[in-house]
Formats: structure tokens, sequence, C-alpha cells
């Protein structure tokens, strides 16, 4: 049995009942992606507000808070944070137009953004396995060479840095409590890293300094919390998968439609 034509007013007709049918059902499954994808890049935009709040805020109460560094000085938690959500910010943000406007060229684009952001991520913590070793050395090397920044003019923040990880991780130096000694050529420490703080004890007896090197310290509090860092991981990139399908499921969705219209 043939099915029924639909006919437009000059006698041609347009389409069967079937196709009629997949029309709406592919009108459904768009609306439903439309929800989701607003839904998705509403959580990413106010993911990225949250995190770019955080550094702004740290910017302006902590300004004096910045890199342990000496050759990153611009690499601060405020300044990381600031980047991260300012990028999340667009990343939601061409997402939900996108998907609210249905338009191609933007759904295009933020799954070209999201894609390679997800390479980069990939790309980066392959690099860190494959160099672990290299880069070991390099960043105990640039941290000694930051501590020759410490206590000068200009170097607030280094200097307020240190003392913060030296009291809560309960370590003295980078590798050992007398790195500190090339950095006043005498034997003394920072006051931070005295096991009762006050004035000018790091002048003290060497029995009263923590002696821990606070690079292992950093390192193992890492290892201690790595089923959360791997939890953290795991959740963000099953987020970005997930942006991923629903913004090319979409845009395909988008092409059969106007296809099947034209």
């Amino acid at each position: 049995m043939s099915q029924p034509l639909l006919w437009s007013d000059i006698g041609r007709p347009l389409m069967t009942t079937a196709k009629l049918r997949r029309c709406r059902m592919a009108e459904g499954c768009m609306m439903a992606l439309r929800y989701g994808m607003v839904f998705f890049n509403l959580l990413f935009w106010l993911g990225g507000c949250g995190i770019l709040g955080v550094g702004v805020w740290l910017s302006v109460t902590q300004g004096n808070f910045a890199t342990l560094s000496s050759s990153l000085p611009s690499l601060s938690a405020a300044n990381l944070l600031i980047a991260v959500g300012t990028i999340i910010m667009v990343i939601g943000c061409l997402g939900c137009v996108g998907a609210v406007k249905e338009s191609r060229p933007i759904l295009l684009t933020f799954f070209i953004l999201l894609l390679l952001i997800f390479f980069l991520e990939i790309l980066s913590i392959m690099l860190f396995f494959i160099y672990q070793d290299e880069i070991d050395e390099y960043a105990q090397r640039d941290l000694k060479k930051g501590l020759q920044l410490f206590g000068t003019e200009g170097n607030v923040g280094l200097t307020n840095a240190w003392m913060i990880v030296q009291t809560d991780f309960r370590c003295c130096g980078v590798t050992n409590h007398t790195d500190w000694f090339e950095v006043y050529n005498a034997t003394r420490v920072p006051d931070s890293c005295c096991l009762e703080y006050s004035d000018n004890c790091g002048l003290d007896n060497p029995g009263t300094w923590w002696t821990a090197p606070c690079y292992e310290r950093v390192k193992d509090w890492l290892n201690e919390n790595l089923v959360a860092l791997w939890i953290f991981a795991l959740c963000t990139a099953l987020t970005q998968i997930l942006g991923l399908v629903f913004s090319m499921t979409m845009f395909c969705q988008a092409v059969k439609v106007e296809t099947f219209y034209a």
C-alpha cells in the first residue's frame, strides 16, 4: 500500500507521511539536544565565572602572593585562575549561543576549540610522564634560583609564597634546609623554617628548624591526594567529551534538517 502524499498548492507532492514523521522526530531530537547543550554549557559558563571570580579576588586581596618560580614570575595562582576562567567562559558562551541559535559555524567553532584544548591536555600529561625526571631537575634548579630573591626589594610575593609553603608543609628549603645557607652566606634560615616561630629564630640552633625538603613534601602531598586528582581529571575529561558529543551531534542534526528541507 503506497504512502499518502501531501500536495502543494501548485499540485506537486511535497512529502510522504513517513517523511513528515521522520521530520518531526528530527525536530524533537534537535530540541532535546538543544536543551542538553544549553544546560551543559550554562554549567560550563557558571564554572568559568566562579574560577574567574576567585582569580580576581586573589589578585585584589592577595596581590603580593606570587609564584615560587623566578623564571616565570607571572605564573601565579591568581593569573592562572583568571586565564582558565576566561577560556571556560568564552567556550561556554559559544556553546550556549550555538545551541540556542542552532548556528552551525558557532557549533563547529565550539567543537574545534574544545577538541584542541582536550588534545593539549592529553599531550601535556604525556609529556609530563615522559620527561618527568627532566622536569624534576629543572623545577628544583629554578626553585633554588628563586631562593636568591627571597626578601629582596620587589619580590614580596615570592617571599610570602616561600613563607606560607614552609609554614604549612613544615619544611625548609628546596632539597635541604642548607639551601638557605647559600642565600644568607651564613648558617641561618628564614623564621618560617622554625619549629616554634619567633622573631630571628632562624639564627638559633639548627635543631630548632624544620629539616624536611619542601620539594619532596609537596610531591608527597600530591601523591597522597593522587586519587582525588585523578577523579578530578577524569570528571574534567568526561565533561569535555560530553561537550564534544553534544556539539557534533547537534551540528550533524542541523545539517540533516537543512538538507531535508532543501
